[in-house]
């Protein structure tokens, strides 16, 4: 059985130029424990499609199920509960909250869904550890580099274990290194722990380590 299914997916957006075609017509299905690059020129449509699997934006028309859930007809209320407690995020831009420590942002889901604080702190330091950052606990993003912030990025998304991550450009803004360290640690977590993880991106080394890879253009799957 998929853990989501997309069912004839569209979404359009208004320009100057006319109607966008941002997702066309688009049926798939992803299965636990899938590592998937969504990949395709700019504008292609691989943020859109993230962003409507995640819930953060909604189709014009189309079914997008996870498990047995129709997310596409849940109110926004409803949906933001759900998104909280079954997907994760990991966006380009970390979205670290800059006044939080590395293990507040790591467990701020937790907290947002009311769990005590010993066992938020317990979870968070045991995902700090996962992604080599036991010793920044106490950093705040500004005293992160750019590779530390996406770590503690994907700690935070895996922090409620969620159904599974979801992980825009991750790597756009990180060095060669950081970048290796970093799909090392997403990897090892898909191969260990079963995460889940649907990537869009042009970095080929992203590509490189996807078991899936689905190529986009104008807002189709190619």
């Amino acid at each position: 059985m998929s853990l989501i299914r997309l069912e004839n997916l569209n979404k359009i957006y208004a320009s100057q130029a006319g109607n966008v075609h941002a997702i066309n017509n688009i049926s798939s299905d992803f299965k636990a424990g899938e590592f998937t690059s969504i990949v395709g020129p700019s504008g292609c449509g691989k943020t859109t499609l993230l962003n409507a699997i995640g819930g953060l934006d909604k189709p014009n028309s189309g079914k997008i199920w996870i498990d047995n859930t129709d997310i596409t007809s849940m109110g926004d209320k409803v949906l933001i509960d759900f998104r909280l407690r079954n997907i994760g995020f990991v966006f380009q831009a970390y979205n670290l909250i800059p006044v939080l420590t590395a293990l507040e942002n790591t467990t701020f889901i937790l907290e947002l869904q009311g769990a005590e604080k010993k066992v938020r702190n317990e979870r968070g330091m045991e995902l700090l550890k996962a992604v080599g950052l036991e010793d920044k606990a106490n950093s705040r993003p500004n005293q992160l580099s750019g590779g530390q912030q996406q770590r503690v990025a994907v700690a935070r998304a895996l922090a409620s274990r969620p159904r599974f991550v979801l992980a825009d450009e991750p790597t756009a803004n990180l060095d060669s290194k950081s970048t290796e360290t970093l799909l090392d640690i997403m990897a090892e977590l898909n191969s260990k722990e079963g995460t889940t993880f649907i990537f869009s991106t042009h970095d080929q080394r992203v590509i490189d380590r996807a078991r899936r890879i689905i190529c986009l253009e104008d807002g189709r799957i190619k």
